[in-house]
């Protein structure tokens, strides 16, 4: 049995010519970027080229303004967390109910220090209306938070507009495009945002490497001390190894995004078109812009997670939402917050293609479902009637 990876959204395996671009690093190339010696400059080096594809993928002009982190949940940590320090007391963060994780985990901690919350909720389509965030700002908000693409949905949220609004009355915006660098062009920019971060292991580099853009007269306190690495914004020795693999990847996204978004919307458009023969079925967001790769799926009165132990054992792999919560077997908060009923929500897939999917995958796992969706909605009725247990 061959394995089928349809959860991309979750993480990505690493292209060929990114893990050659980091291959010298792991071995025969060594040296701390903040030495002196020879060893340690050419390592400086090649963080610097790094940090200067990450900025050409973005279209930014002056790469001082990429900060690397570990990861996109630290960078998304660092912003939030170091606007309300900044703010002091008294302060008001505003979010969308579909934020990442890293986004509302922060929001609950300050909300537990006394921080006032504001959750704008999207319409049923899972997009947000930039009136309803502007609706909530006064003096008092220090941060507005906006994702680019949902993690679960691939719904394309209106940034611009939304930066608009906040550049009007004085609030910085913070942008969680994590899901969306590597998969449709974005424009630090254009898009008008005050933060924007963006993390490797979506888009074919390892993990372990990733960035926030600052851009300039934004305050950024980052909560790694100790030292003077990236500029006194985030203290630890960087891992170049990784950082290269982010540069590479970066710069192979730059030139090819256009050709994998047409690929993957194709791959995602089969899919969705497959479906059309079985019942009760609902593609969340499908009325709304969304990131060509990614298909969030209901197929109502099936167990989600039973449906995908099966796939599982099938050699496909598939999932219920955010990776940062699987394990959790409750509805997902992202539909809750769309209005999506606790049972349709619990009955939800996500289905994320990369570039190693193919046609013929996706055939493949239409059939999957065509054996599976029946039996599992009759198993399901027999045993909300009692007629089995087993």
């Amino acid at each position: 049995m061959k394995e089928v990876y349809f959860d991309h959204n979750a993480t990505t395996p690493i292209d060929p010519r990114v893990l050659e671009a980091m291959l010298p690093w792991l071995g025969a190339l060594h040296g701390n970027p903040s030495s002196v010696h020879s060893f340690g400059q050419r390592s400086r080096e090649a963080v610097e080229k790094a940090r200067a594809e990450v900025a050409a993928l973005l279209e930014i002009a002056e790469p001082t303004q990429v900060v690397f982190t570990s990861s996109g949940t630290e960078a998304n940590n660092a912003v939030v967390l170091g606007a309300a320090r900044s703010a002091g007391q008294g302060g008001r963060l505003v979010i969308s109910a579909i934020e990442h994780p890293s986004i509302e985990a922060s929001a609950v901690r300050l909300e537990e220090a006394g921080v006032e919350v504001v959750r704008v909720k999207p319409r049923s389509d899972g997009c947000v209306e930039p009136e309803a965030i502007e609706s909530v700002l006064d003096e008092r908000t220090f941060l507005v938070c906006l994702m680019l693409a949902n993690n679960e949905l691939g719904t394309l949220q209106p940034v611009r507009e939304v930066a608009e609004g906040c550049r009007a009355r004085g609030v910085p915006l913070l942008c969680d495009a994590v899901q969306a660098v590597g998969k449709i062009p974005v424009s630090a920019p254009e898009l008008g945002v005050d933060y924007l971060v963006l993390g490797g292991h979506k888009f074919n580099a390892p993990a372990g490497a990733a960035a926030v853009w600052v851009r300039p007269g934004a305050v950024f306190e980052g909560f790694h001390l100790g030292g003077g690495q990236e500029r006194n914004r985030r203290a630890g020795t960087e891992n170049v190894a990784a950082l290269v693999g982010l540069g590479a990847a970066a710069a192979l996204a730059a030139s090819e995004v256009g050709e994998r978004g047409r690929r993957m919307a194709k791959l995602r458009d089969r899919f969705e078109g497959g479906l059309e023969g079985f019942a009760d079925v609902v593609v969340h967001g499908a009325q709304a812009k969304r990131l060509p790769n990614t298909s969030h799926v209901a197929l109502v009165g099936v167990s989600a997670e039973s449906l995908m132990i099966r796939l599982d054992l099938d050699g496909f792999a598939v999932s219920a939402g955010a990776a940062c919560s699987s394990g959790k077997v409750e509805p997902s908060r992202v539909l809750l917050a769309l209005g999506v009923g606790e049972l349709e929500a619990l009955s939800s897939v996500r289905v994320s293609f990369g570039q190693g999917n193919d046609e013929r995958q996706v055939d493949d796992l239409l059939g999957a479902l065509g054996r599976h969706v029946g039996e599992l909605r009759r198993l399901s009725v027999e045993n909300t009637s009692g007629t089995r247990t087993d």
